[in-house]
């Protein structure tokens, strides 16, 4: 695999593509690579046949089918579930903007891709800490000719300067409704650093009318004889699930969308298959809400 960062495309103010023959990079920072440590965009990769991967990211993902076999439907059930939410907040709910954060190696069903083919004019920006993503930026880039695309390298950790960075600013208007993504991407931070916290800061910076979308594992379903073999596999893969309970907690001052916290694979599935992942075999937990005016 190649392992370098090769980009002749910048992205303009309008979404368009400027092509470049000097050495312009997309905006990114010093570029670091460990193989050696699993990352979570590999490692989904991996499960949904990627090529994108190393050691590292198949020893973690075999250790986690291993005590959950179906992990590699669930990957394929989470992306589903944002294909819908990125369709319901498109064509339902109005939203032109969205920023998606921890959007991984592209696959079929980008944000992008689905909130375009409703409304052409949709702003899209992506937010990874992986800098494999990178390789890919030119397809996360490409944009309707209406809309606009942007690719920040940034860690949830540092939500602060997400919302400052001029590929946000320049790109979102945040005085407007923005869909704040935050697809199997929670479960990776640890309660240590706050993850409430995190949501919160973020929607602090986005407007009323606002959404935030998640999804987000959990053992609620798993039966006790396999919870110490689940725990150890998600140590491996460094995941923090939590409760139903924990998971509402993050929509703390928001409004539900109907059906409200259910089951990822449960989450409005017009038009999916009948046979549906049970909650065990989907093992996460997904809602929508939208940001109300404050009242204190």
């Amino acid at each position: 695999m190649n392992d370098t960062v090769d980009s002749d495309t910048r992205p303009s103010s309008h979404g368009e593509h400027v092509s470049t023959d000097d050495d312009a990079q997309l905006p990114v920072k010093p570029y670091r690579l460990d193989t050696t440590v699993a990352h979570p965009a590999r490692r989904y990769n991996y499960w949904i046949g990627g090529k994108d991967h190393f050691a590292a990211d198949r020893e973690s993902g075999e250790a986690i089918l291993a005590a959950f076999p179906a992990a590699r439907a669930a990957a394929l059930e989470n992306r589903a579930f944002l294909r819908r939410a990125v369709t319901y907040l498109t064509a339902e709910a109005g939203v032109r903007q969205f920023l998606d954060i921890g959007t991984g190696i592209p696959a079929p069903d980008n944000t992008h891709e689905v909130a375009q083919a409703i409304a052409p004019e949709s702003r899209v920006v992506y937010v990874d800490n992986d800098p494999i993503v990178l390789t890919h930026a030119r397809a996360l880039l490409s944009s309707s000719p209406q809309g606009a695309t942007a690719y920040l390298e940034e860690d949830l950790h540092d939500f602060p300067k997400i919302l400052e960075h001029p590929e946000v600013t320049g790109t979102l208007d945040l005085t407007q409704p923005v869909a704040l993504l935050l697809v199997a991407v929670l479960h990776f931070v640890h309660d240590e650093d706050d993850p409430y916290e995190m949501v919160a800061g973020l929607l602090d910076g986005l407007p009323v009318g606002s959404y935030l979308a998640v999804s987000h594992a959990t053992t609620d379903h798993t039966p006790p004889r396999v919870q110490a073999k689940v725990r150890a596999a998600i140590k491996h893969g460094k995941m923090y699930p939590r409760t139903r309970g924990g998971i509402t907690r993050f929509f703390d001052g928001l409004t539900l969308v109907e059906p409200g916290v259910v089951s990822v694979a449960d989450w409005r599935p017009d038009g999916e298959p009948e046979q549906r992942l049970s909650p065990l075999d989907a093992s996460a937990w997904a809602a929508i809400g939208r940001l109300n005016p404050r009242t204190d």
